[in-house]
This record gives C-alpha cells, structure tokens and sequence, in this order.
C-alpha cells in the first residue's frame, strides 16, 4: 500500500537538503491531500496562510525528483506572489500559462512534473528568459491575438474545452508530439475573491514568512537563492520619513529632555586621576501612542509604525503605547523585535492621555498616531503632539499640537 505521508515527508526532506530555503519555506504551509479540490496541485487560503492542495491520483504517477519539483513549483507561486499582485491580468487562462513559465525556470527541467510549461513550448513567440509574469502575459497575449502560435492556440482550445492535458508539437521525446498539463490555477481564485484589506495582509504575511525563512537559511550559513534578492531587497527597504522628526522634535521639545550619564576610558575622571571618567549625553524620551482600533486600517498602521522607525533614529528613546477603547500593550521600541499588534476594538484617547499624565515625569512629550476618528479627551497636560494619517480627516479640536502626515 503507498503510504503518501511518508513519500511526502521524504520529498519535503529531499527539498531541504537540496534546496533549504525552499525546503524551510514548505515547513510553513498546512498539506492536504484533496482529488475534488485540483487535478494535480494548488495553493489555497488558509486564513491569511496558505494551505497546498495535493491529489492522489496525480503525485503517484510522478518519480522522487518530481514530487520535489511539484512542490517548489507551488512555493515559487507563493513567492512570487501570483496569488495577490496579478489579478489586473484578466486573461485568467494566458495569467495561468504566463505564471508557470516564470517559475518553472528555477526548477531542474529533470525535476518538473509531466508536460511542463516551457518558454521553449512556444518558440514564435522568442521568449527571453526569467523576465518576470508580466512580460510572459503581454507575450502570450500578443500570440493569442496574431493566431501564429501552434502550442499557444492548441492549448487555449484545450483550456476552453475543461481538458487537463493537451497535445503540442515538438513537446514530446526527441521533439515528437507531447502531452502538456494546461495549468489550472483555481484555488488562486479563493484570493481574488478578498477584499483589498486582507489581501494587504496576506501579501504582508508572506513577505514574513519570505523574510524570516531568509534569516533562518543565513543564520545556518545557508544560500538564499538569487531569485529572491531583489524580493528581500524590496522587503528590507526601509521607506523614507514623511516628516522630519529630528528637527520637529528639536523644536517642540526645547530643552526637556533626560540626562544620562556614562563611565568611559576615553575620558580621565578630573577628580580621581587614574580612573574613567563620566560622559554626560542628553536623551529624549518619547512616548508614543499607536491608535490600533478597528478605524485604523493597515495602511495606516504601516504608515505610523515606519514614522516611528525613524523617530528612533534620531537619538531618541522610545516607548510604544498601543491604545483602542483601552491601553493593550506598553513597550519600550526596539527596531529588532517585531511589533504584534493589539486592540482593533473601539476608540477612546483617554486613556493614553490619562497615562501620559500620570507618568509625564518619565516622557519629554507625548507624540500620538491617530486616524483622528474620535471625540477630543479631558484634562490633557504637557506636551502633546498629534499625529493623522495621510488618509485621515482633519481634527482641529485635539489638544496640543497637531499635524498630517503627507
């Protein structure tokens, strides 16, 4: 009896020791074995994961090196993000063909699962090589249109009919006829259908999951593969400050600030030679109040937290208050440390304000990222800046000073 658990796990396994980054990547998806759900493999939602679709019937037929390949094959569409950045391709059946031919490039042809896509499948069309969906959709589309393309017409027929294979010239063994498998991309569908929020949040979560398989493979003196440089370069990009903190906060603090003091070599102690001596160093520090009610959406928590990066830049210490209708979670910032969020309830600025008042000998000012969406709080004391989102509407009844971030 085929036990598919264990061919799985051994080719899981294969992929790891061939591959790590990959092989680390798959540790993260839920499997299950489904023949009604797709006729060979596909990525589905699992909340804002993904769950990877496998039938039966479909991975027996397939050898060890291709188990391998099938399953880098639907992490690469993962990767690659074809489930939540080309829905503006409305060709669906030339978006399916244009998404298999990019990442079969990165898989051993010796590796690929029966009648693969190849930019070699269609030869009138004089496809270059790794150029990305995009490039492959307006290619194909091109063809389409021209009607010259002997594979590309073969297979849209087939497509249209609801066939899985189809047969194209010059595919096959020694250049004969071949079946191809016409790519079927459904489960990419339960995506789609999301709304623009939680699609932010799905491609989010997987430039986590890229981004933290990444660290782990160098951590492990491992090789990220070179197709996700330019991935992991766009991930780690830090955008720049839509305000200029350092001067702002120069200003509006004036000379409220802590004072810290510091032993150092560099420096003699004046008043017992021999020893070191204390270096003095000025230090703001800063709480900072995150509105993380249900009013505040993504984009706007994204905008407010890479402000907040680059207040930190500046030399200042800061603490993070995350606030609804209730504080929720009080944390000194440390760019290192991810920041899980809380709240997404009501709002009420109360209770920040009520904080800052009681710690207020502990902060140089109050600064508070907000929607604006909220009624103004009673009895505001010290130093309040107020900070609204790009998208926000004005609120001129806050106390103290406000801005918008443009």
């Amino acid at each position: 009896m085929v036990n598919r658990a264990e061919q799985l796990a051994k080719a899981s396994k294969d992929l790891m020791l061939k591959e790590p980054f990959y092989g680390m990547f798959l540790i993260m998806l839920n499997k299950t074995w489904d023949n009604k759900k797709v006729p060979t493999a596909g990525v589905g939602r699992n909340g804002i994961n993904y769950n990877l679709y496998l039938n039966e019937t479909f991975w027996d037929i397939l050898q060890e090196g291709q188990k391998r390949g099938l399953l880098k094959h639907e992490l690469l569409h993962i990767a690659f993000f074809h489930l939540t950045d080309y829905g503006h391709l409305t060709d669906h059946t030339l978006a399916n063909i244009a998404e298999d031919l990019e990442i079969n490039q990165y898989i051993d042809v010796n590796d690929l699962p029966p009648g693969p896509q190849l930019i070699t499948s269609y030869p009138e069309l004089n496809l270059e090589p790794k150029k990305g969906t995009n490039y492959y959709y307006e290619k194909l589309l091109q063809g389409k249109q021209q009607g010259n393309c002997p594979n590309l017409n073969a297979m849209l027929a087939a497509a249209a009919a609801g066939q899985q294979v189809c047969i194209t010239i010059g595919t096959g063994p020694n250049g004969t006829d071949g079946e191809t498998q016409v790519p079927d991309h459904s489960t990419h569908q339960e995506f789609a259908d999301l709304d623009e929020a939680t699609q932010r949040l799905v491609k989010s979560q997987t430039e986590h999951i890229i981004k933290e398989v990444a660290d782990h493979v160098i951590k492990s003196r491992g090789i990220v593969p070179g197709e996700f440089q330019s991935i992991l370069d766009r991930i780690n990009a830090t955008e720049p400050p839509k305000f200029d903190w350092k001067g702002y906060l120069r200003r509006f603090t004036g000379g409220s600030q802590k004072v810290y003091t510091k032993k150092t070599r560099r420096k003699q102690s004046k008043r017992y030679p021999g020893n070191p001596g204390l270096r003095i160093k000025p230090k703001r520090h800063i709480l900072v109040a995150v509105d993380t009610s249900g009013s505040v959406n993504e984009g706007e928590l994204k905008e407010f937290f890479h402000e907040v990066h680059h207040m930190h830049k500046t030399g200042c210490e800061v603490t993070v208050i995350q606030c609804d209708a209730a504080i929720s979670d009080v944390s000194p910032y440390n760019p290192k440390h991810e920041i899980k969020l809380h709240g997404r309830g009501g709002t009420d600025f109360q209770p920040v304000i009520d904080y800052y008042n009681e710690h207020q000998h502990k902060f140089t000012c109050l600064v508070y990222f907000t929607d604006g969406e909220c009624s103004s709080p009673e009895n505001a004391k010290g130093k309040i800046l107020w900070v609204l989102s790009s998208t926000s509407q004005e609120n001129n009844e806050l106390p103290g000073c406000t801005i918008k971030l443009n």
